[in-house]
């Protein structure tokens, strides 16, 4: 017998022996797994939690990714390389030409790990429980039933267009009998398949995957405190929990109960939580409520007879780490600049930058016109780019924040110069007091303005002599395979000027020119005149135009007048503003129709004081914004884990869980200070901050599991770690309409992918591009401003 395995059997022996020292022996137990881990080649069980006194989990990861890299391709005379670029050397295929002149090769992933087979894994007799202490568990005894679900945790490419993904498989056993507290267990295997394993069944001593906290933490005056309960098994197998009565907070180091509350179910498995008639979970869900808890600390939520959650804090600077983190991922994806120490871990070169000889050429489509925009000549992007390309050069297109798997910077981003924007103007004390750890930190201005004006500067580089906005910059088409940002290849273009474009950015260069007046009086001058002469382009195109227009280009025009007459007072811009308001009486709805959105100009208008103003629009828009956060407090109270999206809305690609939904709420509590509208503020950041059935952050280096594969096409190409700060779609509504996708993972995936709930529907796998893309505008920007308004408004 090795040492390994004696010291295993002594420690087990030690545990049994000392049963009132719940602390020492359960430190004994958990030695003993381990140690048995080492001292066998079987699989081990990467995670034992219960569910419920009679129901316990087991997690099992198999399988490692060792991520193929770039490296100097040194060809040998025995190569071959295919019209793919594809290089197979004595009959295997060792990487993958990068570049044109084929001197850069990716190599190819590495998959280690074992299949593990499902039938044994669902077969109960391969499965024995047995305690020496617990007399209905004095002979081993198998489970009456197993559930069993799979997911995958990432994907490896090992051969062209082959891939392998390690999985997380969650093994559900419902024992014939409760297990009793404190007493110690062990689960043998049959079959040589799975490590014996021992544990004690003391649930303040379990982290189980049935219990979600955010793992942000809270404020201590924070109005809202939640968390939930809910485990789903499989298809129609939810678990009722109906019997579980209290919960507590224990301290995270001294496992001392601090608060006790009841459960309180928060949505039957088969209510519509939408106008969509969908329930989104699969299960029951219920909320536990600790919201006047105030003390500082770190803590956890033990449900009783369950198990315990993350830990979380609650402190005076939880939603500031977290709006540090988010925020800085527009650092992360900054264009034009390199990204280097001492700013950040996460190093890449400088990218698309004239001064490293890229050639940016001239287009003359307007990007409304093509399916990046507003499709106005259903035309694609890339084809209309390339048709209408000139042999000009534009040396001035550099800059802007990239997306995700794509290196375009189209004015769209522009939203989230606006909501950062906006957040500064919020709080301006607070705001200039936060250090963000960028280049421009030592300057007048606060480091969220210098954010949002990385994004905006570029369509100020951008604008014509003649005032109008030239839409983006984009490449011929989506990266070449394993080609990092600063490797591209392809024709580079930049869109002609246009009016939607111009619109959008007159009102953001309007909005920037206000915030800077109180600290680069000279910067905010040069913006404001920027932002008049866009606008004058604008109109002018706007009044000879004979194409066919749309209501998003009026919501902009409207909205760059509001903020035009805000920052300058001037007559003309206030009347184009009354004659496109939509807030002409009372009662009109924030949100007319999915296209007819005024709710910028409408918070624009509330919060303008100048002379002039309109009081009757004012106060019908300042009715309209509340109205909506109201009717938005009503739906997130449907919903189980008391997320909000529009009724009516899908989940679906650019529209999900990944992101609070909040701004409306944020609009409402700084018009009003009513703590309603903060409380819910807190609630519809809980699911993307973790409180969700894979306890998960949407957002990347928060909490103890965020995502690992996002899709960045830096990260593919070099084969390393996401960088911090990068929010994901999150998990969609009805994503059938993938299995091209998922067939590059179903053998990973139990059951079929379109089954799962939709609340525990993400895939950590980057080809899973509805759910792991992320956007600037649509991702980043949301969860920057939500959870930056609670880090400014808890201060007070």
């Amino acid at each position: 017998m090795s040492y390994r395995i004696l010291w295993a059997v002594v420690a087990f022996l030690f545990a049994i022996i000392l049963p009132s020292c719940t602390t020492v022996y359960g430190s004994w137990l958990h030695l003993a797994t381990v140690i048995s881990s080492e001292a066998s080649s079987l699989t081990p069980i990467t995670h034992l939690y219960t569910v419920s006194p009679n129901l316990i989990a087991l997690q099992i990861r198999v399988g490692e990714i060792t991520r193929g890299q770039q490296m100097p391709y040194q060809p040998l005379p025995q190569d071959r390389i295919n019209e793919k670029g594809w290089i197979q050397r004595k009959g295997q295929f060792i990487g993958y030409l990068v570049d044109a002149d084929r001197s850069i090769m990716r190599t190819l992933d590495q998959f280690q790990g074992v299949d593990l087979a499902d039938e044994w894994l669902e077969t109960p007799s391969n499965y024995q429980i047995i305690s020496p202490k617990d007399p209905t568990y004095d002979q081993a005894k198998s489970p009456i039933t197993i559930r069993h679900k799979v997911k995958p945790l990432g994907i490896a490419e090992i051969n062209p267009y082959q891939f392998k993904s390690p999985e997380n498989h969650t093994i559900y056993l419902q024992l014939p009998y409760p297990l009793k507290q404190g007493y110690p267990y062990q689960l043998k295997f049959q079959g040589n398949v799975l490590q014996n394993t021992a544990f004690i069944y003391d649930p303040a001593k379990i982290r189980s995957e049935a219990v979600h906290v955010s793992q942000l933490g809270f404020h201590p005056h924070d109005p809202a405190k939640v968390a939930f309960l809910s485990t789903w098994m499989g298809i129609d197998a939810g678990v009722n929990y109906k019997e579980t009565k209290k919960f507590w907070l224990i301290d995270s180091a001294t496992g001392q109960k601090v608060y006790q509350g009841d459960i309180q179910l928060s949505k039957v498995q088969y209510e519509n939580e939408d106008k969509r008639k969908r329930n989104y979970n699969g299960t029951d869900v219920y909320l536990m409520d600790f919201s006047d808890f105030q003390q500082m600390g770190k803590y956890q939520v033990l449900v009783e007879g369950v198990g315990t959650s993350f830990p979380f804090e609650i402190g005076q600077k939880t939603w500031e780490k977290a709006f540090y983190t988010s925020v800085r991922g527009f650092y992360h994806q900054r264009s034009g600049i390199a990204l280097q120490k001492p700013y950040t871990d996460y190093e890449r070169p400088r990218t698309f930058h004239p001064d490293d000889g890229v050639k940016v050429y001239q287009s003359t489509i307007p990007l409304m016109d093509t399916n990046m925009g507003l499709n106005l000549a259903n035309v694609s992007a890339f084809e209309g780019l390339i048709a209408t390309r000139t042999n000009v050069t534009v040396p001035e297109a550099w800059g802007g924040w990239f997306d995700a798997g794509d290196w375009d910077r189209r004015i769209q981003h522009l939203n989230a110069s606006r909501l950062l924007l906006e957040l500064v103007a919020s709080d301006p004390d607070y705001f200039k007091k936060l250090n963000l750890n960028l280049p421009e930190s030592q300057n007048s201005i606060p480091d969220e303005v210098d954010e949002a004006l990385w994004g905006l500067a570029v369509f100020k580089r951008l604008q014509t002599p003649e005032g109008g906005i030239r839409g983006g910059i984009e490449s011929a088409g989506h990266p070449k395979k394993f080609a990092a940002s600063w490797q591209e290849s392809q024709t580079v273009m930049v869109y002609g000027p246009g009016i939607w474009s111009s619109y959008i950015y007159a009102g953001v260069a309007a909005r920037a020119a206000d915030v800077l007046r109180s600290y680069e009086p000279k910067l905010a001058k040069e913006y404001a005149k920027s932002a008049e002469k866009a606008m004058k382009w604008a109109e002018k195109e706007y009044a000879a135009y004979t194409g066919r227009l749309s209501v998003e280009i009026d919501n902009e025009r409207n909205l760059a007048a509001a903020e035009l007459y805000r920052l300058t007072g001037a007559k003309q811009w206030h009347q184009i503003f009354l004659d496109t308001t939509i807030f002409t009486k009372p009662g009109v709805k924030l949100f007319q129709s999915p296209k007819t959105r005024q709710e910028n100009a409408a918070f624009v208008y509330v919060q303008t004081r100048q002379p002039s103003v309109d009081s009757v629009i004012q106060d019908n828009a300042r009715q309209a914004i509340l109205r909506e956060a109201n009717t938005q407090i009503a739906w997130l109270e449907q919903t189980g884990f008391k997320w909000y999206k529009h009724p009516n809305a899908p989940l679906g690609w650019g529209n999900s869980l990944g992101k609070p939904e909040a701004i409306t709420l944020i609009r409402a509590h700084q018009l009003t200070g009513d703590a309603v509208y903060l409380r819910a503020i807190i609630l519809a950041t809980q699911f993307s901050a973790g409180a969700n059935p894979d306890n998960l952050v949407y957002t990347t280096g928060l909490g103890q599991r965020s995502p690992q594969e996002p899709l960045m096409a830096d990260v593919q190409a070099m084969g390393i770690n996401p960088p911090p700060g990068i929010t994901v779609y999150g998990p969609l509504d009805n994503p059938h309409q993938w299995k091209r996708v998922f067939n590059l993972f179903a053998e990973s995936v139990s059951p079929w992918p379109s089954l799962w709930p939709t609340t525990e529907g993400y895939f950590d796998v980057s080809r899973y591009v509805p759910a792991t893309e992320f956007t600037i505008y649509q991702t980043l920007a949301p969860t920057a401003y939500a959870w930056g308004y609670l880090a400014a408004v808890n201060r007070h």
